[in-house]
C-alpha cells in the first residue's frame, strides 16, 4: 500500500479502529455506491474492486478494475452506468462471477472482464393514434405544422406517453421540422424505457456462491427478474412510480422480498405472492439511501434524517443527522456477527449507525460519493470510498477494533432509562377512580357532546374563514398560495416582510397584486399597493415594505393585507398583522 499523507491521518477521528491503507486524491474516479462492487473475478481468492466510472458525464465512461492500489484493467462503456453488480450465473468450474453493468435500456454482462452478453429491455406499447399520425406524415397527407398540433394534442390527452421521436420533434424550431420528418418518417416508431436500478436475487439456495438472478427496475415503473443463464424474463412486477433504490433478499424459487424506494417519495415492498406492492411506506421527504440491516430497513432522507422500519413497513426509530446524506452502504462482518450502516454526509464525515445509535465517525478530506465495505484482496474488513473530487480512500478495520453499542452522540439517554419514583396512590385518587367507574356512561356522553360541539364550532369558523378569504392559505385550485408576514423593528419605522409561496405542483401564478388597509391616522406606508412578479412553484418570494408609525400615544392597530387577482373583486388571501407598539416614539 502507498503512503498516506499526514493531513489524512490527522483528520481521522476513528484512527484507533481504522488503518489508513491508501489515499489517492487524483484517482479520477467519479461514481456512486450503486456502481461499485467487490468481486473475486479470477477465482484466485483475491477480491478486486470493480467500478463503473461516470467520467465527465458525456465521455470517458469506463469499467475499471483495481487490484490493491493499482489499476488492473479498464474497458470503455458506451453510455452512463446506472448500476453494477457481481453475480454467479452458472455452476461451471472454475466458479468465477460475472459483472453486469446497467446502462440505458441495456445490461452488459462481462465474463472474465470480456463482453459476454447484452440484454435489451422489451419495447413499450406505442400509442396507435401516434402511429397513425406518423403514417399520414409518411404519405405526405399532412404538413409538419399539422403534425405538431396533432402530436401536442396526443401528448396532453393520451394516457400512453409519446415516443422519443415525437418528443424530439415537438422541441424543434419550425424551420427544422421538415428535414426531421423527411429523415425519420420511413423508420418504425419505438418507445424504449431505461434501467434505473439493479440488484441480485439468489435462484434457489442461500449459499454465498449460489447462482443469482438479476433484478432490474425501469423508468416506467416495472421490476423484472431475469434468468441468469438464458437472460429471459422470469417474473414481472409493477410499481406506482419509478424505482431509484433497491434492496433484494431471499430466493426466487422459495420466497423473496424486494424493497424499492421510488421517485414519488414512497418505499414499496414486493413479495413473490403478487405482482403488485405488498406494503407501502410513506416518507416525509425523498429517500436518498436504502440499506437492509437484518430484518429491518434503514432509509436516509433529504431532510437530514435516518429512519428505521420493519420489513412490513412499521416505523421503529428516527435519527437526526448534522448534514445531508450523500450515500449509504452496509457494513457487514459475518465473522464477528456485526452489522452497521455507513452514512456518508455532505460535511466530509462518514457516520456508523447500529440501529439509531451512532457508534463511530470517520473524517474524510472531501465529500464521499460512494462507499463499499467488504473483502478486498485478502483482507475482510476493508472500507473503500470515492470522493466528489475523484479521490480514492481505502481503510482497513483493525482486528482489535471494538464498537460500543451505546450511542456516542451527546445527550441524556442514560438518565432517561432511570425509573421515576412514582408516589403511592392517595385516597383522593381512589375516590376519583370509584366515581369514574360509577358514572362512566354519563361522563362519556358529556365528553362526546362537548367534543362534537367543539368540532362544529371549529368547522363553522373554518368555513367562515374560507368564504371571506381570511386564511393565510388560498382555497382556490387555480391559485394555490401560502403567505406569512414578519414585522421587524422597534419603531417608529417598521419593516414588513411578506413571504409568498406558490404551492402548486408545476403551474406558475401571475397577474397578482398586494394591497394594504390601515388606519391612516396611525400609520403611513411608502407603498400601499404593488404588483407581484410571476410566482414559480415551490419558491419563497420575500416582499418588503416599510411602515411608519405616526402616533406618540403608545397605541397600535391591525394592518390588513390583501392578495388580489386582476379582474376579481374578492381577495385570494387575507392576513391581519398585529403591529407592535412603537417604542421609538414612547422613548421620545
Amino acid at each position: 500500500m502507498s503512503s498516506v499523507p499526514q493531513e489524512l491521518k490527522d483528520t481521522s477521528v476513528a484512527s484507533s479502529k481504522w488503518l489508513d491503507a491508501h489515499y489517492d486524491p487524483v484517482a479520477n474516479l467519479y461514481t456512486f455506491s450503486s456502481c461499485i462492487a467487490l468481486s473475486d473475478l479470477h477465482g484466485d481468492g483475491e477480491n478486486k474492486l470493480v467500478v463503473g466510472d461516470l467520467g465527465t458525464g458525456l465521455c470517458n465512461m469506463k469499467l475499471k478494475v483495481y487490484r490493491g492500489t493499482g489499476l488492473l484493467s479498464e474497458s470503455t462503456l458506451l453510455d452512463l452506468p446506472t448500476g453494477l453488480v457481481s453475480f454467479l450465473m452458472d455452476l461451471h468450474e472454475p466458479r468465477t462471477p460475472a459483472i453486469a453493468v446497467a446502462s440505458g435500456p441495456f445490461i452488459y454482462v462481462y465474463k472474465n472482464m470480456r463482453p459476454y452478453f447484452k440484454f435489451t429491455l422489451p419495447s413499450l406499447d406505442i400509442n396507435p393514434l401516434e402511429q397513425d399520425v406518423w403514417c399520414q406524415a409518411k404519405e405526405d397527407m399532412i404538413d409538419p405544422m399539422t403534425l405538431k398540433e396533432m402530436l401536442e394534442g396526443l401528448r396532453d390527452k393520451s394516457e400512453i406517453p409519446l415516443s422519443v421521436r415525437s418528443l424530439r420533434f415537438l422541441m424543434l424550431e419550425p424551420h427544422e421540422m421538415e428535414n426531421f420528418v423527411h429523415l425519420h418518417k420511413e423508420l418504425p416508431i419505438r418507445r424504449q424505457t431505461v434501467i434505473t436500478c439493479i440488484g441480485t436475487l439468489k435462484k434457489n439456495m442461500a449459499d454465498e456462491d449460489a447462482v443469482s438472478c438479476l433484478v432490474i427496475g425501469t423508468e416506467n415503473g416495472d421490476v423484472y427478474i431475469l434468468d441468469p443463464e438464458a437472460f429471459t424474463i422470469l417474473y414481472k412486477m409493477s410499481l406506482p412510480s419509478t424505482p431509484t433504490l433497491m434492496d433484494v433478499t431471499g430466493q426466487f424459487d422459495v420466497e423473496f422480498r424486494i424493497t424499492v424506494a421510488c421517485r414519488n417519495g414512497n418505499i414499496y415492498i414486493l413479495r413473490r405472492d403478487s405482482p403488485k406492492p405488498k406494503y407501502c411506506i410513506e416518507l416525509s421527504s425523498h429517500p436518498v439511501g436504502l440499506v437492509r440491516m437484518g430484518k429491518n430497513v434503514v432509509v436516509g432522507c433529504t431532510h437530514e434524517t435516518l429512519h428505521g422500519y420493519t420489513q412490513k413497513g412499521k416505523k421503529l426509530w428516527t435519527a437526526y443527522l448534522p448534514a445531508p446524506v450523500t450515500t449509504m452502504a452496509l457494513m457487514d462482518l459475518p465473522t464477528r456477527g456485526f452489522q452497521a450502516v455507513l452514512v456518508g454526509l455532505a460535511n466530509c464525515e462518514v457516520h456508523m449507525y447500529r440501529d439509531k445509535n451512532l457508534i463511530g465517525t470517520i473524517k474524510t478530506p472531501d465529500v464521499v460519493t460512494s462507499i463499499c465495505f467488504g473483502r478486498y484482496g485478502r483482507e475482510d474488513g476493508t472500507l473503500i470510498m470515492t470522493t466528489k473530487g475523484g479521490g480514492l480512500i481505502v481503510k482497513i478495520l483493525k482486528r482489535t477494533a471494538v464498537f460500543d453499542d451505546r450511542d456516542s452522540t451527546p445527550g441524556p439517554p442514560i438518565a432517561q432509562s432511570i425509573r421515576l419514583n412514582v408516589p403511592k396512590k392517595t385516597k383522593l385518587y381512589v375516590d376519583q377512580t370509584l366515581r369514574e367507574r360509577e358514572n362512566a356512561i354519563a361522563m362519556h356522553r358529556a365528553f362526546q357532546m362537548d367534543l362534537s360541539r367543539l368540532r362544529l364550532a371549529a368547522a363553522r369558523a373554518y368555513v367562515k374563514a374560507l368564504e371571506s378569504s381570511l386564511t393565510p392559505m388560498s382555497a382556490s385550485l387555480t391559485e394555490p398560495l401560502k403567505m406569512n408576514a414578519v414585522v421587524q423593528g422597534l419603531g417608529p419605522s417598521f419593516k414588513l416582510t411578506l413571504n409568498i409561496q406558490n404551492t402548486a405542483a408545476s403551474r406558475p401564478v401571475m397577474n397578482l397584486a398586494i394591497s394594504f388597509l390601515y388606519d391612516e391616522s396611525l400609520y403611513s406606508m411608502r407603498t400601499a399597493f404593488f404588483k407581484i412578479p410571476l410566482l414559480v412553484p415551490g419558491l419563497n418570494y420575500p416582499i418588503d415594505t416599510f411602515v411608519e408609525c405616526l402616533s406618540d400615544k403608545g397605541v397600535s392597530d391591525i394592518i390588513k393585507v390583501f392578495v388580489l387577482r386582476e379582474g376579481k373583486s374578492a381577495p385570494l388571501l387575507t392576513a391581519h398583522i398585529n403591529m407592535p407598539v412603537s417604542e421609538g416614539l414612547a422613548l421620545n
